[in-house]
C-alpha cells in the first residue's frame, strides 16, 4: 500500500502542477481570444479568424470546469454556440452589434476566473493490488464459528495455493488485521456474522469492520433466501455460497476474485489536440492504475494504435483538420481494429450531434468536463466489457483458458519471439490420468470439476507471462516463454503434487486424479516451430503415460 500512496502523490502533485500552468495561462489565452473578436465584421473573409475563435472557445468550454473554471465553461461554451451559429450560415446575416456584443463578453471571461474550485479531484484505486509473485500462498481469513467445518476448508483450499487462517468471530480477525502487517488477500464469512438482524438499517453498521481489511470478500451461508442475498450484495460481496460448501465452485469463484485483481492495467489512447486536458486526463487514469498515452498528431494514430494497442480510445470530436468522426472511420477500415471501444469526449452538448458522430465508428460519447471519478469508473467499466468480449471469443467455457486455436496461434507468436531474442521457450503437454474412468465412475459433471481443478492450478502456479490452453478434452497445452526445460520441470512437478494431493467427492465417495506431462525446449531444438515442438511436447507425455503416468518426461524422451 506504501507504493501505491507514492504512485497517488505523484498523481497529485503531477496535476497540481499542470493546474498551476493552466491558471498562469488563462490571462494570457484570454487576451488573445479578445483580440480575435475585437474588429470581427459580416465579411466572409472574417470566417478563418471565427474559425480559430470557435475552436479555442470549444476548448475552453471543455478544459474550464476540469481545472476548477466552471463558470468559464459555461460562458465559454455559449460563446462557442454563438460562433457555430455564424459559421453555420452566411457571416453577412452577423449584425454590428451582435459581434461587439460578442468581442465584449469574450473579453468578459477574464472575470469569471473568480470563481475558481480548489477541491482536488484525484480517486483512488478502486481496490489495492494482489501480490502477484509466482508461486506466492495467497492468504485467506475465514470467520467461521464452526472449528470442524473451517479446519476442512483450509485443508481443501491448500493445494490450490490458498493459505487459511480461521477466526471464530468477525472481530478477532479485525484486530488480527490492526495488529499485523499482513494483510488478508481474501475474506470468506457467514453473511450472519456481519449482521443477525433483518433490520436492513442495522446491517451498514458491519460496513467499516468489513472496509478496514480491504480485501475481496465472499460470503457463505445456510440461508439462501432474498432477504440474506441483498444483505451481501449491501456489504459489497463479490460471491454468495451456501453450505454444505461446493470447494470446486468456491474456489473457481475464488481464482476469478485474484485473477480479476491481478489484470493487467487497462491500457487507454488519448487523441485530444488540447494538451493541457489531454495530460490532465493521463495522469488521472494513471493515478487509476492505467496504462495510458496521448496523442496530438492525429495523422500517426494507426501507427500509435498498432504499436500501443489500446483497449479504449478516448478522443475528442471537434479537432483542428480532423475530426473525431474521421478518424473513428479510419481505424475502423483496419480488420483488427473493428471491434476496439472508441469513445467520444467532447464538449459538444448538442444531443442530436452527439448521435450523428455516433453512428460514425464510436461506441458512447462523454461530455466535458467530467468528474475525474466519472472518468474512471467509465473507461474502467467499458474496458472490462470490452476484455470479458474478448474471454468469450478466446477462452475456453468450462476452463477459462485459451481455446485450442487460441493457443496455438499464441504458440506459434511465442517461438517466433523467442528465435528473435535468442531466448528460451519451453512447452508442456499435460493430460489427466485415466479421465475415461472417472467419467464412466462419477460422471461427466464431476469429470468437469477434475478439469476445472487442474486449470486453476495451471493458472495459479504458473506465471502471469506464461500462456495456457485446453489443447483437447482433459490435454492441455502450456506455453513458457523464457523458461529452460529445467526450470519447466520444477514447476510442472509442484503442479504435478498439488493435482493428485486434491480430494474429489461424489455421493461421499472421495477419489484423487493425478496428471501426466511431456516437455520440449526451443534450447534443445533450436531450428523448432512451434508445431514441431507441440510434436516433441506430445511424444514425451505418451512416454510419460506408457512409463507408468503420473510423472514427467522430456524431450527426447528419458530412458
Amino acid at each position: 500500500m506504501v507504493d501505491a500512496n507514492v504512485a497517488i502523490a505523484a498523481v497529485t502533485a503531477a496535476m497540481a502542477k499542470l493546474r498551476r500552468t493552466y491558471t498562469d495561462r488563462l490571462p494570457v489565452e484570454i487576451a488573445e481570444l479578445t483580440a480575435l473578436a475585437e474588429g470581427l465584421t459580416g465579411s466572409e473573409a472574417e470566417r478563418p479568424k471565427l474559425e480559430a475563435l470557435h475552436q479555442r472557445l470549444h476548448k475552453l468550454a471543455g478544459s474550464g470546469g476540469t481545472f476548477g473554471y466552471a463558470l468559464l465553461s459555461t460562458h465559454s461554451r455559449s460563446l462557442e454556440h454563438q460562433a457555430q451559429g455564424w459559421l453555420a450560415g452566411s457571416l453577412a446575416s452577423a449584425e454590428d452589434e451582435s459581434l461587439r456584443d460578442f468581442a465584449v463578453n469574450v473579453a468578459a471571461l477574464i472575470n469569471t476566473l473568480s470563481e475558481y474550485s480548489s477541491a482536488e479531484n484525484v480517486a483512488l484505486p478502486a481496490h489495492a493490488s494482489m501480490r502477484t509473485d509466482v508461486g506466492m500462498v495467497l492468504q485467506v481469513w475465514l470467520v467461521e464459528d464452526d472449528i470442524l467445518l473451517g479446519k476442512e476448508l483450509a485443508r481443501q483450499l491448500e493445494p490450490f495455493g490458498f493459505e487459511v487462517r480461521l477466526f471464530t468471530r468477525i472481530r478477532d480477525a479485525e484486530s488480527a488485521a490492526a495488529e499485523e502487517s499482513r494483510q488478508p488477500d481474501i475474506l470468506i464469512m457467514d453473511v450472519l456474522f456481519a449482521e443477525e438482524s433483518e433490520d436492513s438499517t442495522e446491517v451498514l453498521t458491519a460496513r467499516p469492520v468489513l472496509n478496514s481489511l480491504g480485501c475481496p470478500l465472499i460470503f457463505v451461508s445456510s440461508q439462501g433466501g432474498f432477504p440474506s442475498r441483498v444483505r451481501a450484495a449491501r456489504l459489497g460481496a463479490e460471491g454468495y455460497f451456501l453450505k454444505p460448501l461446493d470447494v470446486p465452485r468456491l474456489v473457481e469463484r475464488l481464482e476469478y476474485v485474484v485473477e480479476r485483481r491481478r489484470a493487467s492495467p487497462q491500457r487507454v489512447l488519448i487523441v485530444d489536440d488540447d494538451v493541457s486536458l489531454a495530460e490532465h486526463f493521463r495522469l488521472v487514469l494513471c493515478g487509476a492504475g492505467m496504462e495510458v498515452e496521448v496523442l496530438s498528431q492525429l495523422e500517426k494514430i494507426i501507427d500509435r494504435v498498432s504499436g500501443f494497442r489500446p483497449e479504449l480510445i478516448l478522443m475528442d470530436m471537434h479537432m483542428p483538420k480532423y475530426s473525431g468522426a474521421d478518424l473513428a472511420g479510419v481505424i475502423r477500415q483496419h480488420d483488427n481494429w473493428i471491434g476496439l471501444p472508441i469513445v467520444y469526449l467532447s464538449s459538444e452538448t448538442n444531443f442530436d450531434k452527439q448521435v450523428l458522430a455516433l453512428s460514425h465508428g464510436a461506441d458512447d460519447f462523454l461530455t466535458k468536463p467530467i468528474p475525474d471519478a466519472h472518468l474512471i469508473a467509465a473507461v474502467r467499466v467499458r474496458v472490462d466489457r470490452s476484455r470479458q468480449l474478448a474471454d468469450q471469443i478466446t477462452k475456453d467455457s468450462l476452463t477459462g483458458l485459451l481455446k485450442h486455436a487460441s493457443i496455438k496461434e499464441a504458440a506459434e507468436v511465442e517461438v517466433l519471439r523467442s528465435q528473435r531474442s535468442e531466448t528460451a521457450v519451453t512447452f508442456a503437454m499435460i493430460d489427466i490420468d485415466h479421465f475415461k474412468t472417472v467419467n464412466d465412475t462419477h460422471g461427466h459433471a464431476v469429470g468437469d470439476l477434475v478439469i476445472k481443478s487442474i486449470a486453476t492450478l495451471l493458472r495459479q502456479r504458473l506465471r502471469k507471462s506464461d500462456l495456457i490452453g485446453r489443447y483437447g478434452g482433459e490435454e492441455f497445452l502450456a506455453v513458457l516463454p523464457g523458461c529452460d526445460i529445467e526450470f519447466a520441470r520444477q514447476v510442472l512437478e509442484d503442479i504435478r503434487t498439488r493435482f493428485a494431493a486434491l480430494q474429489f467427492l461424489n455421493e461421499g465417495q472421495s477419489f484423487n486424479c493425478s496428471l501426466s506431462a511431456g516437455l520440449a525446449c526451443s534450447i534443445e531444438n533450436p531450428e523448432a516451430d512451434s508445431a514441431e515442438l507441440i510434436i516433441l511436447a506430445d511424444r514425451a507425455l505418451y512416454a510419460a503415460k506408457r512409463s507408468g503416468r503420473n510423472r514427467i518426461k522430456l524431450s527426447p524422451p528419458e530412458k
